[in-house]
């Protein structure tokens, strides 16, 4: 039987690179966009491209349409990402009430076989600094102390409608990737933004603190992988070994040659330079450079244990130096970096 996998958020970093794996296995595959996305030139031309918005009940159900005879699988990326900690009607909106959407539209078409979403390690509770951090079946209460900023927060509210869902009978699982690293990112996002101005040189201090990063094609090879073979009701955690600025930026010298940060500050003095920038921005209007919620995410426990998608889904996250290596070759190519 012909199966079609439905791919939403496939004009973004992870999406692209899940439709371009699927595409290379010899799959067939529906991407759901918002219509005047420019940056659906980003998706692989072999996709079949179906536009609509996640908020709308009506589109949802359209996109889950095939022909009699044709089975489905769903992979929801789609989500409004923020590194904005403050409520947002629109982030509930999408993140929330479009994965509704998408898991009611999942339960009307019994030939759509598997439902896979893609959550984030931040909506998992933390643990002190030292705790390895591990897959959770309970995303409620939303206690501030623990599941911090409302974007973790609205994927902690999606990630319950998925389980239950899954509890009254759809065969849904999740992923929670920590953050994306890699080649290929066409829209230029924070993290490669980083890398380059890290590369060009033009960013002599840095902090202290820690990431955690996975290859956006190893992301991609996870969740396909849980579309394959994820169990239904279980939740697989996609992460890599916990890693600082100044571990990531002796990797990029000693492949590159580039000059690197200079120095890191430590975290108690940009706790202070953030304040005193958000208090500047919100008398400017202007962005501020440095936020406390982004120290936040460099000070927090970012040691998350993947062991659950090795072992059931054969996740397999390629070390720092290959993805690093990768990156600034193609940045190199698209002219990014001298």
């Amino acid at each position: 039987m012909k199966t079609i996998y439905l791919v939403t958020g496939a004009a973004g970093f992870m999406g692209t690179n899940v439709c371009a794996q699927l595409l290379e296995r010899g799959d067939a595959v529906r991407a759901f966009v918002l219509k005047g996305d420019p940056a659906v030139k980003f998706v692989p031309k072999a996709v079949e491209i179906f536009e609509g918005d996640l908020c709308s009940a009506e589109d949802c159900e359209k996109f889950f349409a095939v022909e009699p005879g044709v089975q489905t699988v769903c992979i929801h990326c789609a989500s409004m990402v923020t590194i904005n900690p403050n409520y947002s009607e629109k982030l509930i909106a999408v993140n929330v009430g479009g994965t509704e959407n998408m898991l009611n539209a999942a339960k009307n078409h019994p030939e759509c076989k598997k439902f896979v979403y893609v959550s984030s390690t931040g909506a998992i509770p933390e643990l002190p600094k030292g705790e390895s951090i591990h897959e959770v079946y309970s995303f409620v209460p939303y206690d501030d102390d623990r599941v911090v900023g409302w974007y973790s927060r609205s994927k902690a509210m999606a990630t319950q409608k998925v389980l239950d869902a899954a509890a009254h009978g759809l065969n849904a699982c999740v992923v929670h990737p920590s953050g994306i690293l890699g080649p290929n990112d066409p829209a230029i996002g924070q993290t490669t933004r980083t890398l380059i101005q890290i590369l060009n040189g033009e960013m002599p201090i840095g902090m202290q603190g820690s990431f955690n990063l996975v290859d956006v094609r190893d992301l991609a090879a996870g969740t396909i992988a849980a579309a394959d073979r994820g169990r239904k009701g279980e939740c697989y955690i996609l992460s890599n070994d916990e890693v600082s600025l100044k571990e990531l930026c002796e990797m990029l010298k000693a492949d590159t040659g580039c000059r690197g940060c200079l120095f890191y500050l430590p975290l108690s003095f940009a706790h202070f330079a953030a304040k005193q920038m958000e208090a500047r921005a919100a008398k400017t209007g202007k962005p501020a450079v440095l936020t406390e919620f982004a120290v936040y995410n460099l000070e927090r426990n970012n040691h998350f244990d993947c062991s659950k998608a090795k072992n059931e889904l054969g996740f397999a996250p390629r070390p720092y130096k290959e993805t690093l290596h990768d990156l600034a070759v193609w940045l190199k190519q698209e002219g990014k970096i001298a």
